[in-house]
C-alpha cells in the first residue's frame, strides 16, 4: 500500500540509486508551492490528501530550470513514495541545510537562463539560441577569424577583446555559463565587414555576485511566476508619448546640408592637406570605388598610417584621433560608438596593397613615379631645399621643413622641445640628454619598420659600432668550421686591430642560433598527431629515450641524437619562408593564400663508415655512424583544378639542402639498434601523413600537407629496413620477385612488383606459416622476406649507388678481359690478382687513377669513360674484344644520363627515347660476347639498369633527383663538424655536430655566404686613402681570418 508523504517528509537526501523517481520532483514542487503561495492556507488544508497530492505533483520531463519560468503547468498526478525511504531521508539531513541547498539550486537554475555578458534572459530569443562561455568558437566564427588573420580560437579570448570582460575566472555558482545570440552577433559583427544591425543592449556589462537572501536574480525569478502582469497607467503612457514627440520635433534628423557641413568641419579640424597625399597623385586611373576604399573618409586623402574602427571604417590615424577628440567618441561615418583605444591596424594584406600603389612625385620638374612605400625615401633624395619636402601651411608664408632649415633656424624651432627633453633627462635619467634623444630616434625608426638603421643605431648606442650582424657571423663560423676557441680568438684579434667590434661575441651567435633551430616556431596539427606530444618547443632529444627500459636484455652501446620530425619540418619551412612567398609572387598568386600547400619530402638514410676519433671519453660505442636526413623537394598549391608549383629544389643532390634529422653511432647492419632508434621517428612520420600542419607564415596562418618518399637508400639498407634477405640472396632484386637465374635469362622484360604493404603481408606468412610448408617452400612463397619491414621505402633505384655498382662490375670485366678468361675460364687466384695489379698500374699511369680498396663515387666517374676503355684496350691483344668493350661502354654512357639527370625529359630527351633500344643491345652483348661472365647470373644493378629504369622514369619523372647523393656528401661534413666540436663528452659532441650540420643547411645563412662569394668574385676594391677603420668590412675580416694561425 502506498502512503502519500507530507512536504516535510519529502526532504530526502538518500542516494539516487534508492530514491523513487517521483521523490526528487516532489521536493521541487514543494518549493514551487512555497514560492507561489500568496495566501496562507488553513492547517486543515495543509494536511488534507488533496493538498498533499497537489504538492507532490511534478512532471518527469521538467528540470530544475523551470524555476525561472513564468509558465508552469497545472498539477496532474500525485507523487507517492515508500515510507521507508522518507524516514531514512528525514533522519540524514536537517531542514535548514536542505533549505540552503534549495536556494542555491534555485539560484543556479536561474543563472542558467541568463546571458553571461548582457544579463538578458534566453526567453527573449524566440529560437532559444545560446552559446557556451568557456567552449571553443563555432566553425562559422572560426572561418571568419582565419579570414581576418586573428589568432583567437576560444570564446574567453573573444569576449575579453570585444566586451573587455575576463571570464576565465568564472565560478558556476556565481556566473552564468552561456551567452545569448545577440552578444554572439555583436562579436561576429566586430570582425565581419557586413553592416552591423545589432548593438549592445546595456551601457555596461552585468556584474554578478554570490547568492544572498535578497538576491536580485532569485527575486526576478519569483516575480516571473506571477500570472498577472502589472496594469499600465494610461495617463502616464500618453505623457511619455507626448514627451517623445516633443523631443523628436526639437531634434529633427540631420539633412544632407548639415552632414556636408559636419564633414567640412572635420576636414578643418584635421588640417592635413599638406601632410597627406591627395588621391590626384595616383599614377593609375583606378575605379572610383577603389579610390574611395584606399582614401580616408575624413580628409579624402590617401590613407596614411591607416587604422580600422570597430565598425570596419578606415581612416588616417591622425585624422580619426583628432576627430574623436573634437567631435566626440563615435565613428564619423556611421555614428557608431568608437573610442581611441578601439582603433587598430587593418590586416597585413590590405597594407601591402596600399604600399604597392604608384604615385607621382609632387616636386616640380620631377616626373618619377614611385610606390607609396618608397615615397618618403624618394622625396628625401631631392637636393633643393624648397622642393624636397611637402610644405605644411599654417598661415602666413609657407613653413619650410625642419631639415631644409639652417642650423640656427633648427635650434630656434626646437628650442622649447629641447628644454622639455632636457628637463626630463635631468629628472629621470641623471642629465643624460644624449641617451634620451638617441632612444627617441631609435623608437621612431622601429615604429616606421626601418629596422636596419635601428640596428645600426642600437649598435652605436651599445658601443659595438656598426659591425656585422650576428647571423652573418654565425654563417661565417659554420661555413669555415671554426671551433669556439678559434672564433673567439678571431673576434678578439679583429677587435684589437681595428678598435671596433666587427664580429659579434659567441653569446650573440647562440641567440641567433635559436631562431634557426627546430623548436623555436609555434605550430599546430589538425587533427593532433597520434602518440606525439603537442609541445612545440622541442629541440635536440636523445634517440635512446625510453629504450633501455623497454629492452633490458640488450646492451646500450650507442649514442644517438635527433630532432623531432614535425618540429624539424616546421623549422625547414620557416627557413624557406622567403622562397615560398617569392614563388607565389612569381606564379601571380596572392601572398594571402592559406593553402593547403603540398610539401614533398625525400628521405635518405645511409651509413657513414668508420668515423673513429682519438679524442673523447665515455662509453664504448661503435666506430661507425648512421645518419637519417630529409630534403624538401618541392612545394605546390592547388589553384582551381590544377596544381601550381611555387618552389622546387634546384640542387636536390647537394649537401646544402639535405637536412640531418638523426645521428647515431651505430652500425647500419645492427638491426636491433637501427629499429629501436628509428621506430619513434617513423611513427611520427606515419602520424603526419594523415594530419595537416597549421603554421603562421608571413603573418597569415597557412596549412601544409606532407608526402614522404623514402628513396635515398642504398641496396644494403633497403634490404635491411624492408626485411629482405642480404645481397647474396637468390632473389636478386628489391623491385621485383625475379631470381638471379630468371634475371640472367631475361635481362630486359621485368616490372616492379614489390611494395612495403606486400612485404608486410609476406612477413606475416613467413612468421605464421599458415600452409604448414617446409623452409624452402615457405621461402619461395614469401620471395626472400625474412624480417619485419619497419620503414616504408619507394621502389626505386638509387642513382649514385647504381653508378658505383656498375663501375665495380666494369672494373671486374676489364680484369677478366686482360686475362682472356673467354679462352681460359679456369684461372687460378694468383693469376687473377696479377691481372688486377696490371690493370691498377696501367690506370695509374694513363688515367692518374690511384688503386682503391673499395669502389667510391669519384673513382667510378673517372673509370666510366671512353678514355679508360682505350687505355684498357692497350692491354688486350684481340681486336674483336676491343670492339666489344668500346660498344659496351658507348651504350652504357648513352644510358647513364637517363637515370643520373634531374629531369631527363628536358635534359636528355634523345637518350630517353633511345633507352629501350640501347638497353636491349646492351643485354645482347652481355649474353653473347661476355657470356663467360653472365651465363646464369647477373649483378643486381645491371638487372635494375636494364629492366626497371623506363618504368621508374614514367612513374616519377626522374631517378637522379631522388638519389642519396646529398646524404653521401654529408659524410665529410660529419667528420669536419666532429673535429670542430671535439669535446670530452661524446654525447654533447653529437649534439653540437647535429646542431651545426643543421645550421650549415640553412638557406637563410647561405644567402650571407652567397653575398660574400659574389663580392669576392667581383673583386671589391677598397679605397687606399680611406682610414683602416673605415675600409674594413666582411671581406677584410675574412682575410684576417684566413691569415691567422689557429
Amino acid at each position: 500500500m502506498e502512503i502519500p508523504v507530507a512536504p516535510s517528509q519529502g526532504l530526502s537526501s538518500a542516494p539516487d540509486e534508492i530514491q523513487h523517481p517521483h521523490m526528487k520532483f516532489s521536493e521541487w514542487k514543494f518549493k514551487l508551492f512555497k514560492v507561489r503561495s500568496f495566501v496562507r492556507p488553513s492547517p486543515g488544508e495543509d494536511q488534507g490528501p488533496n493538498r498533499n497530492a497537489m504538492e507532490g505533483q511534478a512532471s518527469l520531463e521538467k528540470t530544475p530550470e523551470v524555476v525561472g519560468s513564468a509558465n508552469i503547468p497545472a498539477p496532474e498526478k500525485p507523487a507517492q513514495v515508500q515510507p521507508t525511504c522518507t524516514a531514512h531521508a528525514k533522519s540524514l539531513e536537517k531542514p535548514a541545510d536542505v533549505g540552503k541547498a534549495r536556494e542555491k539550486a534555485i539560484h543556479q537554475a536561474s543563472l542558467r537562463q541568463l546571458c553571461r555578458i548582457c544579463g538578458v534572459s534566453f526567453r527573449a530569443d524566440g529560437q532559444n539560441r545560446r552559446h557556451p562561455v568557456h567552449g571553443p568558437v563555432d566553425s562559422k566564427t572560426q572561418g571568419l577569424l582565419r579570414k581576418k588573420e586573428k589568432k583567437a580560437t576560444s570564446w574567453p579570448d573573444l569576449i575579453a577583446k570585444v566586451f573587455k570582460i575576463d571570464v576565465k575566472g568564472d565560478i558556476d555558482s556565481i556566473h552564468p555559463t552561456q551567452f545569448c545570440h545577440n552578444c554572439w552577433s555583436i562579436m561576429y559583427g566586430r570582425f565581419s565587414n557586413a553592416p552591423r544591425e545589432v548593438y549592445f543592449p546595456r551601457k555596461a556589462a552585468t556584474e554578478w555576485h554570490p547568492h544572498t537572501p535578497c538576491c536580485d536574480i532569485c527575486r526576478t525569478a519569483r516575480r516571473g511566476l506571477k500570472r498577472k502582469g502589472r496594469q499600465t497607467n494610461p495617463s502616464l503612457s500618453k505623457k511619455l508619448k507626448a514627451v517623445a514627440n516633443r523631443a523628436q520635433r526639437a531634434h529633427p534628423p540631420k539633412s544632407q546640408t548639415q552632414l556636408r557641413n559636419s564633414k567640412d568641419m572635420m576636414k578643418k579640424n584635421t588640417n592635413c592637406s599638406q601632410m597627406h597625399l591627395s588621391t590626384e597623385l595616383l599614377a593609375v586611373d583606378y575605379p572610383v570605388d577603389f579610390v574611395k576604399a584606399i582614401s580616408c573618409q575624413i580628409c579624402g586623402h590617401i590613407l596614411t598610417d591607416p587604422v580600422e574602427t570597430p565598425c570596419k571604417h578606415l581612416f588616417c590615424r591622425t585624422c580619426i584621433l583628432r576627430c574623436l577628440k573634437v567631435m566626440g567618441s563615435y565613428c564619423p561615418s556611421c555614428q557608431y560608438p568608437c573610442f581611441p583605444t578601439d582603433v587598430e591596424s587593418p590586416v597585413r594584406s590590405f597594407v601591402n596593397i596600399l604600399n604597392s600603389l604608384v604615385v607621382r612625385c609632387p616636386v616640380k620638374d620631377c616626373d618619377k613615379e614611385v610606390s607609396l612605400e618608397k615615397y618618403n625615401q624618394h622625396i628625401s633624395s631631392h637636393k633643393e631645399p624648397k622642393e624636397s619636402y611637402v610644405y605644411i601651411n599654417k598661415g602666413g608664408r609657407p613653413r619650410q621643413h625642419l631639415l631644409s632649415l639652417t642650423r640656427r633656424a633648427q635650434k630656434h624651432r626646437l628650442r622649447e622641445l629641447k628644454l622639455q627633453v632636457k628637463a626630463f633627462a635631468d629628472k629621470e635619467e641623471g642629465g643624460d640628454l644624449k641617451s634620451v634623444c638617441l632612444t627617441l630616434f631609435l623608437l621612431v625608426l622601429r615604429a616606421r619598420n626601418e629596422h636596419r638603421q635601428a640596428d645600426e643605431l642600437e649598435a652605436i648606442m651599445q658601443g659595438r659600432g656598426s659591425g656585422l650582424q650576428a647571423a652573418v657571423c654565425l654563417a661565417i663560423r659554420v661555413n669555415t668550421f671554426l671551433s669556439c676557441s678559434q672564433y673567439h680568438k678571431m673576434y678578439r684579434t679583429v677587435k684589437a686591430i681595428t678598435g671596433r667590434q666587427i664580429f659579434q661575441p659567441l653569446h650573440a651567435l647562440r641567440n641567433a642560433e635559436k631562431t634557426l633551430l627546430p623548436g623555436y616556431h609555434p605550430f599546430e596539427w589538425k587533427p593532433p598527431l597520434k602518440n606525439v606530444s603537442a609541445r612545440t618547443d622541442i629541440g635536440i632529444i636523445d634517440g635512446l629515450s625510453g629504450w633501455s627500459v623497454s629492452v633490458d636484455d640488450y646492451p646500450v652501446d650507442t649514442i644517438a641524437k635527433r630532432f623531432r620530425y614535425d618540429a624539424a619540418l616546421v623549422s625547414a619551412l620557416m627557413d624557406m619562408e622567403e622562397n615560398i612567398l617569392e614563388g607565389m609572387k612569381s606564379q601571380d598568386l596572392g601572398d594571402y593564400l592559406s593553402g593547403p600547400f603540398t610539401v614533398v619530402v625525400k628521405e635518405s638514410c645511409d651509413g657513414m663508415g668508420d668515423v673513429s676519433e682519438k679524442h673523447g671519453s665515455g662509453p664504448a660505442v661503435p666506430e661507425k655512424a648512421v645518419r637519417f636526413s630529409f630534403t624538401i623537394m618541392n612545394i605546390s598549391i592547388t589553384q582551381g583544378q590544377e596544381s601550381v608549383r611555387i618552389f622546387e629544389e634546384a640542387k636536390p643532390n647537394s649537401e646544402l639542402c639535405c637536412k640531418p634529422l638523426c645521428l647515431m653511432l651505430a652500425d647500419e647492419s645492427d638491426h636491433e639498434t637501427l629499429t629501436a632508434i628509428l621506430s619513434p621517428l617513423i611513427a611520427e612520420r606515419e602520424a603526419m601523413k594523415s594530419s595537416e600542419l597549421l603554421l603562421e607564415m608571413g603573418g597569415i596562418q597557412r596549412t601544409f600537407k606532407f608526402i614522404f618518399r623514402g628513396t635515398g637508400y642504398d641496396e644494403k639498407l633497403v634490404r635491411e629496413v624492408e626485411g629482405l634477405e642480404a645481397s647474396g640472396s637468390v632473389y636478386i632484386c628489391t623491385l621485383c620477385d625475379a631470381t638471379r637465374l630468371e634475371a640472367s635469362q631475361n635481362l630486359v622484360l621485368h616490372s616492379i612488383t614489390r611494395s612495403h604493404a606486400e612485404n608486410l603481408e609476406r612477413y606475416e606468412v613467413w612468421r605464421s606459416n599458415p600452409y604448414q610448408e617446409s623452409a624452402e617452400e615457405l621461402r619461395d612463397r614469401v620471395k626472400g622476406v625474412s624480417a619485419k619491414p619497419f620503414i616504408e621505402t619507394v621502389p626505386s633505384i638509387d642513382a649514385l649507388h647504381c653508378d658505383i655498382g656498375n663501375a665495380a662490375e666494369f672494373y671486374k670485366l676489364f680484369q677478366l678481359e686482360i686475362g682472356e678468361v673467354y679462352k681460359n675460364p679456369n684461372a687460378s687466384k694468383e693469376e687473377r690478382k696479377r691481372w688486377q695489379a696490371t690493370l691498377d698500374k696501367h690506370l695509374r699511369k694513363k688515367m692518374n687513377l690511384k688503386p682503391i680498396m673499395r669502389m667510391n663515387g669519384n673513382f667510378a666517374r673517372k673509370l666510366m669513360t671512353k678514355e679508360t676503355v682505350e687505355a684498357v684496350c692497350e692491354l688486350i691483344h684481340c681486336e674483336e674484344r676491343h670492339e666489344a668493350l668500346r660498344e659496351l661502354m658507348d651504350l652504357y654512357l648513352k644510358m647513364k644520363p637517363v637515370w643520373r639527370s634531374t629531369c631527363p625529359a628536358k635534359e636528355c630527351p634523345e637518350s630517353l627515347c633511345q633507352y629501350s633500344f640501347n638497353s636491349q643491345r646492351f643485354a645482347e652483348l652481355l649474353s653473347t660476347k661476355f657470356q663467360y661472365r653472365y651465363e646464369g647470373k647477373i649483378t643486381n644493378y645491371f638487372h635494375k639498369t636494364l629492366a626497371h629504369v623506363p618504368e621508374i622514369i614514367e612513374r616519377d619523372g626522374s631517378i637522379g633527383a631522388w638519389a642519396s647523393e646529398g646524404n653521401e656528401s654529408g659524410n665529410k661534413l660529419f667528420r669536419r663538424f666532429r673535429k670542430m666540436n671535439a669535446r670530452q663528452s661524446k654525447c654533447y659532441e653529437m649534439e653540437d655536430v647535429l646542431k651545426h650540420h643543421w645550421l650549415y643547411t640553412s638557406k637563410y645563412l647561405q644567402k650571407f655566404m652567397n653575398a660574400h662569394n659574389a663580392l669576392k668574385n667581383a673583386g671589391l676594391i677598397v679605397n687606399p686613402q680611406a682610414g683602416f677603420e673605415e675600409s674594413i668590412g666582411l671581406e677584410d675580416s675574412l682575410e684576417i681570418l684566413d691569415s691567422m694561425e689557429f
